[in-house]
């Protein structure tokens, strides 16, 4: 071989490798839902995606973003962004949820409620609510990075929505809610000393708005200051068809003027409410929010705003905008959004978020291999369905439609050991193998109202000749799903009815995977996953 071959050779070899890098290192960008208009503009929802009660903050060219997670582990989804258009998570600030033997069984609709993120004295705060068990803190100088474990600074139960503020002179405070269901109390806000390390409270709160006459279940605040006023920005009259209000006051503890600042009017979006006030480099300012969707979860907005006689004025003279020219952030950064497809070339993506605090059989990443190996763990005993499974590995509805594909083989060792593609929610429907005496076999099942503890339903199964297989689901709009499967992943075979995707507890349903089995073994089989994608 001559050498000037050879050169050409090492020249390409060089040029693969770099060409394999610099698509590696591109950012993800969704195959369903973009925000970013690409010519200037965005549209609404910048994440159509259940990121519930959604906090953000800047610290320098960085905006950081925080939501709900509930019982799904890990917790405390951070997100990171540059215009506040284009979005990627960065890390999970609460890896396991305590109590920790509490959250080992999935609690739905417990756990972190509405997160308030921070930056003080060169840290990054969360503070967070658990409505059974107080109010936490976690702090870090790196928020892509490890999390301090969970503080418990206040022991109560029904104090939620915490928010902290560092005023001019040095002294810090939290406001707060209530939860009726735990407390008995609603539509309340309370503000309360707290030392300066955010680790503990210094009184039990004197109350500074009661919205019981105008604004019932008026929670979420957040605390700010501007022009000497003091404003608490706090949604009102519930997730679905509520608003946003602005109070304001000279004094941190009242009284506070009132003023309905963003409502749904003539628009079609509903209940447009609880969020952040955040200000670019170029101080324009901006209101961030939810939207809920019924299936597919809360999803977050971006709104324009101004100030107006020392009042913000939100959206178009008080209503949410869909489109919008992008905030002034100095330059043009490029399209990202959170990752939603998993080659499982690398540990997990970020996207995944279990059921419960995971257990250490429950699934290993392979990543020289490419692919995820999950166990078929037995169920618990007591579980009446797949509500009261915890080794359930799920992620958000990314879009109003699009279509999930795993490709997995299937290595049972008992009868009974099933693995699928799963739709989440009060009702549930998956697309699953399962292993009888006499080989495996594909089916649907469908549960509804599973919280209730009703009893799944199973369609014919149909047996398979190989233990490699594809798994899709299609959702259409309005949450409107149907199953298929291949042998070959070219050719698709539809299982099953249509199933109508329905949300979860105070979250959108969710899609994902499973491995599961019916009584204990001695040795459980696996499922590989070797990707599963969104397209």
């Amino acid at each position: 071989m001559g050498r000037a071959l050879i050169w050409r050779l090492v020249r390409l070899l060089l040029l693969i490798l770099f060409l394999s890098a610099s698509v590696a290192a591109q950012p993800s960008v969704s195959k369903v839902w973009v925000a970013d208009n690409r010519d200037g503009t965005y549209r609404n929802p910048i994440l159509h995606a259940d990121y519930s009660d959604p906090d953000v903050i800047r610290v320098g060219d960085d905006f950081y973003l925080v939501a709900s997670s509930f019982n799904a582990a890990p917790g405390l989804p951070v997100l990171h962004s540059r215009d506040l258009v284009n979005w990627t998570i960065i890390s999970h600030a609460l890896a396991r949820q305590p109590p920790f033997d509490v959250f080992s069984k999935p609690q739905h609709g417990n756990g972190v409620w509405a997160p308030a993120i921070r930056y003080h004295n060169e840290t990054f705060y969360i503070f967070y609510a658990d409505p059974d068990y107080g109010i936490y803190m976690v702090k870090t100088k790196d928020p892509a990075g490890a999390w301090s474990e969970p503080l418990l600074i206040k022991a109560a139960k029904g104090w939620i929505d915490p928010c902290p503020f560092w005023d001019d002179d040095g002294k810090a405070y939290l406001v707060s809610a209530f939860a009726r269901s735990r407390s008995g109390i609603k539509s309340m806000l309370i503000v309360s000393r707290m030392n300066e390390e955010g680790t503990k409270l210094f009184d039990e709160g004197v109350m500074v708005f009661d919205g019981h006459a105008q604004d019932p279940t008026v929670e979420g605040p957040k605390l700010y200051k501007r022009n000497g006023y003091y404003y608490i920005f706090a949604p009102a009259g519930g997730v679905e068809s509520g608003w946003q209000l602005a109070l304001r006051s000279k004094n941190i503890y009242g009284p506070y003027e009132r003023r309905v600042v963003l409502a749904q009017g003539k628009t079609k979006i509903n209940g447009p409410h609880q969020g952040a006030w955040v200000e670019t480099q170029s101080g324009e300012s901006w209101f961030i929010h939810f939207q809920d969707k019924g299936a597919y979860g809360r999803v977050v907005h971006l709104q324009p705003m101004k100030w107006v006689n020392d009042w913000p004025v939100m959206g178009a003279g008080g209503e949410p905008v869909m489109t919008h020219r992008k905030p002034n952030v100095g330059q043009m950064y490029p399209i990202t959004t959170p990752a939603e497809s998993d080659e499982f070339s690398d540990p997990f993506n970020l996207q995944w978020q279990w059921a419960a605090n995971p257990q250490s059989n429950w699934a290993f990443p392979a990543a020289a291999y490419s692919f995820l190996r999950l166990f078929n763990v037995p169920s618990p005993n007591d579980a009446k369905n797949f509500w009261d499974v915890p080794n359930l590995l799920l992620q958000k509805f990314p879009a109003p439609s699009f279509t999930a594909t795993a490709k997995v083989t299937f290595t049972p060792r008992n009868n009974g050991e099933r693995t699928g593609l799963i739709l989440m929610g009060l009702d549930y429907a998956h697309l699953s193998v399962e292993k009888k005496p006499d080989g495996l076999y594909i089916s649907q099942t469908v549960c509804q109202n599973a919280d209730k503890g009703s009893v799944e339903r199973q369609t014919t199964a149909a047996k398979l000749d190989n233990n490699t297989f594809w798994l899709r689901v299609r959702v259409e709009e309005n949450a409107v799903s149907s199953f298929s499967y291949s042998l070959t992943g070219r050719n698709y075979i539809p299982v099953g009815q249509q199933f109508n995707a329905r949300q979860g507890k105070w979250i959108g349903a969710k899609v994902g995977i499973f491995a599961a089995a019916k009584g204990a073994a001695l040795e459980m089989g696996y499922a590989d996953y070797d990707w599963f994608r969104i397209e």
